[in-house]
C-alpha cells in the first residue's frame, strides 16, 4: 500500500485576517511616507542642480550641537545618524513582531523570505565585487547595493496604481524586514570605527535600564524618550553606528497581545512613531543625502566607473536574480507550492522591486566612501539611477498583470453580507452561508415583487384614500 502523500505548503497563500489587517495599516503609512520620500529626493536633486546649490551645501554642512558631548554635527550628519535612528527603531519593532507574530515566527514559513533576503543581499554584493575587481576599482562599496527600501518600493506601487495582492505585499514587507536586519549587522560589523569602550559600556547599561523599565511596566514617554536620546548619544560616541541603539530598543518592546489588549505595546508605539519615521525622518534624510550634481558627463561616468557600475548592476540585476533565485530554490527545497492564483513571473516582479535600495544604500554609501567626496557623490548618483531603473523594470512587469491583480484584490475585499469581514474568510462558516442564502432570497423576492408591479398584476398599497 502506497504511503499517503504529505501535504505541500502553499507559498504566497492567503494571509490570516488579523495579519492582513495589520499589513494594510502598516503599508498605508509606508506608502504615504514613500511618496514624501520621492518628493524629498526630487527636491534635493533640483536644489543641488540649480543656482541655489551653494545654499544647499551651506545648509547641509551647517554644524549644530554640543561639542562637549561629541555631538557638534552637520545637518547632514544629524539626518543620517540621528533621524535614521527613528527609522531603525521602527525597523526593530517590525522585526520583533515578525519574529513573534508574523511570517518569521514559524521556521518552516520563515525559510522562504529569509533565504530570499540572504540571496538578495549576497548576489548584489557578488555582482559589485566582480565588476569592481575586474575594473580595478575599490571593493569597499560591496554592501551598497544589498539593501531594499520598502517605503520607496511602496511609493512606486502607489504611483503606478498597481493593486498588488496582500500575499505579495506581505512577502515584500517580510523580505524588507529581514533585509533591514542584515543591513544593520553589516553596518555594525563592517562600518564601526575605533571603539570607545567606556561609552559602549554606558550605552549597554542604558539599554539594560530601558529593558528593565519595560519589564516593570513603567509608562510615560517622558521616561523613555530622554533615556532613548541618552542611549543614542552614548552609542554614537562609542564608535558603533548610532542607529544600532534604535534597533536594539525596538527589539526590546513586547509585540505579543495579552488577554483584553487590542494592541501590544510594540504595535501601539509603532503606530505612534511610524508616521514620524515615514513622514519626517526618512524624507529629511533623503533631502540632505540625495542632492548630487547631475550632468551628462556625470551620468556617463556612472556606467563607466567600476564602483558605480557595480552599484547599478548590483541593484538592478543582482537583486532580481538573488531574490528570485533564492525564493525558487527555497520553494523547491521545502516542496512549497506557489499559490495557483499567482505565477513565478509575479515573484520576479517583486524581486525586481527589491532592487530599489534608496535609504539604507545611501547611508552605506556615505559610510563606505565618505572619505572621498567625489566618489561618494558618484556612488549616490549610482544608487539613484539603479533604483530608478529597478522601479521602471518592476513597474513594467507588474503592469503586465495588473488586470489579474485587480480581480484578486476585488475577491479579497468582497463583503456582500456587509459584516466587516471579507467573504473569502467566512467561506467555511455555516452561519455565513445562512446569511448569504437569506440575503439572496430577500433580493429574489424584491425582484419578483417589482416584476409583478411592472406587469400590472398588482398595485402598490398607497394606504386609504
Amino acid at each position: 500500500m502506497a504511503a499517503p502523500k504529505t501535504r505541500r505548503s502553499v507559498f504566497l497563500g492567503r494571509l490570516p485576517l488579523p495579519e492582513r489587517n495589520y499589513l494594510a495599516d502598516a503599508l498605508r503609512a509606508e506608502t504615504v511616507g514613500g511618496v514624501l520620500l520621492l518628493a524629498a529626493a526630487v527636491a534635493a536633486l533640483i536644489w543641488a542642480n540649480t543656482p541655489l546649490r551653494e545654499g544647499y551645501e551651506s545648509v547641509r554642512s551647517f554644524h549644530i550641537g554640543p561639542a562637549a558631548l561629541g555631538l557638534d554635527l552637520s545637518v547632514q550628519h544629524w539626518a543620517a545618524d540621528g533621524l535614521l535612528a527613528v527609522f531603525f527603531f521602527v525597523a526593530g519593532i517590525e522585526l520583533k513582531r515578525e519574529l513573534v507574530a508574523g511570517e518569521l515566527r514559524e521556521p518552516k514559513a520563515a525559510i522562504l523570505p529569509v533565504v530570499a533576503a540572504v540571496c538578495g543581499m549576497a548576489v548584489p554584493a557578488l555582482v559589485y565585487t566582480v565588476v569592481a575587481a575586474s575594473g580595478g576599482g575599490s571593493l569597499g562599496g560591496w554592501a551598497v547595493p544589498t539593501a531594499t527600501d520598502i517605503a520607496f518600493a511602496l511609493a512606486v506601487l502607489a504611483v503606478i496604481g498597481t493593486s498588488l495582492p496582500s500575499a505579495l505585499r506581505a512577502f515584500l514587507l517580510t523580505l524588507a524586514v529581514v533585509d533591514d536586519l542584515f543591513a544593520i549587522l553589516i553596518i555594525a560589523v563592517f562600518f564601526t570605527s575605533k571603539l570607545n569602550f567606556a561609552a559602549l559600556g554606558f550605552a549597554f547599561v542604558g539599554l539594560v535600564v530601558f529593558w528593565l523599565l519595560l519589564r516593570k511596566g513603567v509608562r510615560g514617554w517622558y521616561v523613555y524618550v530622554p533615556l532613548a536620546v541618552v542611549n543614542w548619544a552614548l552609542m554614537y560616541n562609542s564608535g558603533v553606528h548610532a542607529t544600532i541603539a534604535g534597533v536594539a530598543m525596538g527589539l526590546m518592546l513586547r509585540c505579543t497581545r495579552r488577554d483584553g489588549e487590542q494592541q501590544s505595546p510594540g504595535e501601539h508605539i509603532e503606530h505612534l512613531v511610524r508616521p514620524l519615521s515615514a513622514g519626517l525622518a526618512v524624507p529629511l534624510f533623503a533631502l540632505f543625502s540625495a542632492g548630487v550634481r547631475v550632468s551628462g558627463g556625470a551620468l556617463a561616468d556612472v556606467f563607466t566607473r567600476p564602483e558605480t557600475l557595480g552599484v547599478v548592476l548590483g541593484l538592478v540585476v543582482g537583486k532580481a536574480i538573488g531574490v528570485f533565485g533564492g525564493t525558487w530554490a527555497a520553494a523547491r527545497f521545502t516542496r512549497a507550492e506557489l499559490n495557483p492564483d499567482l505565477k513565478w513571473p509575479d515573484v520576479l516582479a517583486v524581486a525586481s522591486l527589491a532592487g530599489i535600495g534608496f535609504t539604507v544604500s545611501l547611508l552605506i554609501g556615505e559610510l563606505a566612501f565618505g572619505y572621498d567626496e567625489g566618489l561618494g557623490g558618484e556612488v549616490k548618483a549610482a544608487v539613484l539611477i539603479g533604483s530608478l531603473i529597478a522601479a521602471v523594470l518592476s513597474s513594467t512587469l507588474l503592469k503586465l498583470r495588473d488586470n489579474k491583480y485587480k480581480k484578486l484584490c476585488a475577491e479579497e475585499d468582497r463583503d456582500e453580507d456587509e459584516d466587516g469581514i471579507p467573504d473569502i474568510y467566512e467561506q467555511d462558516n455555516p452561519e455565513f452561508h445562512l446569511r448569504m442564502a437569506a440575503r439572496y432570497e430577500a433580493k429574489a423576492a424584491e425582484h419578483r415583487r417589482l416584476a409583478e408591479v411592472a406587469a400590472g398584476r398588482t398595485t402598490r398599497d398607497d394606504g386609504p384614500a
